[in-house]
């Protein structure tokens, strides 16, 4: 009998084969690594989890809201409802208050659990009124109808659970940061969930054994259904960028760590600190493009034969396409004179495709779509990890999917992925809202965010394809690209945010350096104007997505208080 489609259906299996694998190890009270999982107790005690939730009503299409952190609880948990068929509802706790209330609002919940302090939020905010199951992690059930070791008691001898879910069964509820636009719910089924398991094992070569680190922890939850042991990581996983590398270096010397999973922003840390990693053997980032500078600062603490990859993909599709830090490394000079990011080339069996820019919905599936040759247009995705709904949102959905009749789509190669294909005579095409181009080599380049591009009357100038050239610049730490006014008649204006320590009164000799230099590539000639921003805003779940929309705002008051540097022949 073949096993349910399901992440957590691979779990009873490598239970059984190694129980005594630790699956994951969690820091404690000082960061002392002095809690544990095997696989044999995150197999039984996730079992008794799913049965006691089962007794208190969340089974099968149920959803949850998790609000716990990467503690063995909320792996537990994940697992638990993976198991009970239950659909786990995971937003960032640390968006915007009223963005989380509508976003937990929208979900319709039947449970709630959290760590006591999401238990008093909810309880004093009001989030997830629908919620008539409320259970806390916590050692008493204040605020909620119990705790979770109450419920894992009362599963505890219903022994082995595993529902007979089917692919197009909707597994969990991802909400988007927010980062360019207001958070939405991804809704994954679970041929989703096992196809990117699949996926990134492939891509990667992941098999049983390795140690990971993975410091954002959904990513984590692969880590059991691929065999690996988690190092959960002494930090805040919503502050990657401040995170402390002397406490990383710890546990991956102390635990062997072989494989790490990070955000640029963690790159950069680690990057500049300069400690070798003499364990570490391949390295994964995502989450914004990586800088080629920082790919190359890790390669030289990394063993020579290991790999640095960095997938592209998103909330809705991950992964899309990949590149290895080598690669990326010798692209470094056309990404500095405006080519864009290179993100590699597409993961098997996905189908990517450049279609002409628009900001309209488009409802089927046309080869007219589809721009010239070496265009820059909107990169779109269509395979077995691409979702095909937003929870609630069926204005947002009709803008990022495009049904494609099977019959005129081509066929897929074929592959290791349990998980069918939908049914229905159409797939699903994603619009990733990313602009970019296929180079002649066949290696997909990323320009930047659809609705962050900068019209002006006369060209389209993409981010990507501005802020590396001007990134070069000694002073600089990175720049944005933003439009003033309306788009088809903005003006260009980079936002510059510069190494500490440099001193206001050098802003207009840099403002000249990096004038001059971008008069010499055609993507940044006519961008001319230029603001110094002490710190940009980040999205919150990698801090390394430039918050531009906001500094779009900033800018404009900048420049009607007359901070602006601009050629002298163009007022202020």
């Amino acid at each position: 009998m073949s096993e349910p489609c399901n992440i957590a259906a691979a779990l009873p299996r490598l239970a059984a084969e190694a129980p005594d694998r630790i699956a994951m190890r969690c820091p404690g009270r000082g960061g002392r690594y002095d809690i544990a999982l095997s696989y044999g107790e995150l197999d039984r005690r996730s079992d008794a989890i799913a049965a006691g939730l089962a007794g208190r009503g969340i089974a099968r299409g149920s959803r949850a809201v998790v609000m716990v952190r990467p503690t063995p609880e909320f792996f537990l948990l994940m697992f638990a409802l993976f198991k009970a068929g239950a659909v786990p509802v995971l937003v960032d706790p640390g968006i915007d208050k009223r963005a989380l209330k509508q976003c937990l609002d929208e979900a319709r919940p039947d449970a709630f659990i959290g760590v006591p302090l999401a238990m008093f939020a909810r309880t004093l905010l009001g989030w997830a009124k629908a919620a008539r199951v409320r259970i806390t992690t916590g050692p008493r059930a204040r605020l909620a109808d119990a705790t979770l070791a109450q419920v894992e008691r009362e599963g505890a001898s219903a022994g082995a659970q595993l529902t007979d879910t089917q692919p197009d069964d909707v597994a969990g509820i991802l909400f988007t940061s927010g980062s360019t636009g207001v958070p939405k719910g991804v809704v994954y089924r679970h041929r989703h969930f096992v196809a990117q398991v699949d996926m990134l094992g492939g891509m990667l070569g992941l098999s049983p054994g390795g140690v990971d680190l993975p410091t954002f922890p959904p990513f984590a939850l692969f880590d059991p259904a691929l065999g690996l042991t988690s190092i959960i990581p002494d930090m805040d996983p919503t502050r990657p960028g401040k995170a402390d590398p002397r406490k990383l270096h710890a546990a991956i010397k102390r635990f062997g760590v072989t494989q790490l999973f990070g955000s640029p922003a963690l790159m950069r840390v680690l990057a500049e600190h300069g400690e070798p990693l003499p364990t570490v053997t391949r390295v994964t980032s995502a989450g914004a493009p990586v800088p080629a500078e920082v790919v190359a600062k890790m390669r030289e603490l990394l063993p020579a034969d290991a790999q640095f990859w960095t997938p592209y993909g998103a909330t809705e599709c991950l992964p899309v396409a990949v590149i290895e830090g080598r690669e990326l490394v010798t692209l470094r000079e056309r990404t500095e004179t405006g080519a864009g990011t290179c993100v590699g080339r597409p993961v098997p069996p996905n189908e990517v495709r450049i279609i002409r820019v628009t900001d309209a919905a488009i409802p089927e599936w046309s080869d007219a779509l589809l721009a010239r040759p070496g265009q820059v247009g909107e990169i779109t995705v269509a395979g077995p990890s691409t979702t095909d709904t937003y929870f609630n949102r069926d204005a947002q959905t009709r803008l990022a999917k495009i049904r494609e009749a099977c019959s005129s789509a081509a066929s897929s190669p074929p592959s290791a992925l349990r998980a069918p294909s939908p049914a229905g005579g159409f797939r699903i095409v994603h619009r990733m809202g990313d602009l970019g181009y296929f180079d002649v080599e066949g290696r997909l380049w990323f320009c930047g965010r659809k609705s962050q591009r900068v019209v002006t009357p006369e060209r389209t100038l993409c981010t990507e394809q501005v802020e590396p050239v001007f990134d070069t610049h000694a002073d600089v730490r990175r720049t944005a690209l933003v439009g003033i006014g309306e788009r088809g008649a903005q003006r260009p204006l980079l936002c510059v945010e510069l190494h500490p320590g440099i001193a206001k009164s050098e802003h207009a000799r840099i403002a000249d350096e990096l004038r001059h230099h971008g008069e010499g590539f055609v993507h940044t000639a006519h961008v001319d104007s230029f603001a110094f921003h002490p710190a940009f805003p980040v999205d919150i779940r990698h801090n390394a997505k430039i918050g531009r929309e906001k500094l779009a705002a900033w800018a404009a008051r900048a420049q009607r208080a007359g901070r602006v540097f601009a050629p002298a022949a163009t007022p202020d």
